[in-house]
């Protein structure tokens, strides 16, 4: 199966960016989208052959999950059971008869890490989700993650370090969860791999290729064997996210 996720940083303008092109030259089985900044009602985008669900935030024009998928679930949760997380529609969880497939917009930590508060709750609450579904089944977790958990994750590691998505907080949050059960399936395939999946839209940054990796498609680990592929599609322009790609045999 094929598993692409995007932060479109706006559905709306991404749409006139080339999405609709992306999107169908792709045929995935399944499209994640996370900060979709719009209400389902405020665009046009029926694909045919697809299922769509859609969790906007209570605040209109921001954040925003939604998921794209062939293949009809078997149930669908919108959110983690916590209120002051959900009202940001951070989070959509398909359940299916072999896995679940959950895509999450994590919270930024915003300059000065002015959110880390917020963020390290949603962190705890998040992997307590997680490791519920995983006991139940395997997980395939993807989405814009906000963190670049390794030195090798971003160009400029030395003068972000306390940076929001760089903060030892935010690194050690995300060990956490891998060392939970989980994977990183990029960096375990490519260990040694340099690439970028967010650029800044200041000081030419995707130009200078001065990015960060911080969206990912992560699994439980029992099912790591079954993935054949993951990938940043550095060359996808209409964002200032690379959509992520995962393809894996389930």
């Amino acid at each position: 199966m094929k598993f692409i996720s995007w932060n479109v940083n706006g559905f709306r303008a991404c749409l006139k960016k080339g999405f609709e092109e992306f999107f169908y030259s792709q045929s995935a089985d399944f499209f994640c989208i996370q900060e979709s900044k719009m209400q389902p009602e405020q665009a046009e985008f029926n694909p045919e052959g697809y299922y769509q669900y859609w969790f906007s935030a209570a605040k209109k024009g921001y954040s925003g999950t939604a998921v794209f998928t062939k293949h009809k679930p078997l149930s669908v949760s919108y959110g983690i059971g916590i209120p002051e997380f959900d009202d940001e529609g951070r989070a959509i969880t398909l359940e299916y008869e072999g896995f679940y497939l959950l895509c999450v917009y994590t919270p930024n930590s915003q300059r000065e890490l002015a959110r880390l508060d917020y963020r390290m709750r949603w962190e705890d609450a998040l992997r307590g989700y997680i490791e519920e579904l995983d006991s139940n089944k395997p997980v395939i977790y993807t989405g814009d993650l906000n963190v670049a958990h390794n030195e090798i994750d971003l160009k400029n590691p030395k003068t972000n370090h306390f940076s929001a998505g760089f903060s030892d907080e935010e690194r050690e949050k995300f060990s956490l969860l891998l060392n939970s059960g989980f994977t990183d399936t990029y960096r375990k395939l490519y260990p040694e791999k340099v690439e970028y999946s967010w650029w800044s839209y200041m000081f030419k940054a995707r130009e200078k290729n001065a990015g960060w990796r911080i969206d990912y498609f992560v699994v439980s680990d029992r099912i790591f064997e079954k993935v054949k592929d993951s990938a940043i599609l550095t060359d996808v322009l209409g964002s200032d996210h690379a959509p992520i790609l995962l393809e894996i045999d389930i």
